[in-house]
């Protein structure tokens, strides 16, 4: 069984530098991208504060985005890529921080209490399997630090998971 541990969240860096590690031992043994999907959600969602959803949409087409495992309130199923923040980011292949989704065109309001967002996306073998979709109701929430904290874990899950 494993057990989360509280972090100290007063330095960002090492804030994700330890998620990073417990994360890693979460993943530890498991290949199954959907079960470790699941579980990324459920630590980040514990952990990180001011989050009202975190999880995952995953490619499965050239052209849309599928809703997989996640926690938060219920969410958009299917999302074209080029739409909205996470189809935008697969269509560019890179990270979004958006400080006030109400100033993103075409942003897809899926729970209208989110008020940023944070869209990373998964890459493994040079190709862009989905995203790790971060919302909080929480203008600004996001910074820079949380990004590269998120590129971070968004890579550790593509590594241990088999992407296909």
């Amino acid at each position: 069984m494993y057990v989360t541990r509280s972090i100290a969240q007063d330095d960002k860096g090492s804030f994700y530098r330890e998620l990073a590690t417990q994360l890693r031992g979460l993943l530890e043994g498991e290949r199954d991208a959907i079960a470790n999907a699941a579980n990324l959600s459920a630590l980040v969602f514990d952990l990180v504060p001011d989050l009202n959803w975190a999880g995952f949409y995953f490619l499965k087409s050239e052209n849309e985005l599928v809703l997989g495992p996640f926690q938060g309130r219920v969410a958009c199923v299917r999302i074209a890529v080029g739409k909205g923040v996470c189809g935008t980011a697969v269509a560019q292949a890179r990270a979004m921080l958006v400080p006030d989704v109400h100033e993103f065109p075409g942003h897809i309001a899926c729970d209208a209490a989110s008020r940023s967002e944070l869209v990373v996306p998964l890459i493994k073998y040079g190709r862009v399997f989905g995203v790790l979709d971060l919302d909080s109701p929480i203008p600004g929430r996001f910074a820079a630090e949380d990004q590269a904290g998120f590129e971070a874990l968004a890579a550790i899950y593509a590594e241990a998971s088999d992407l296909q």
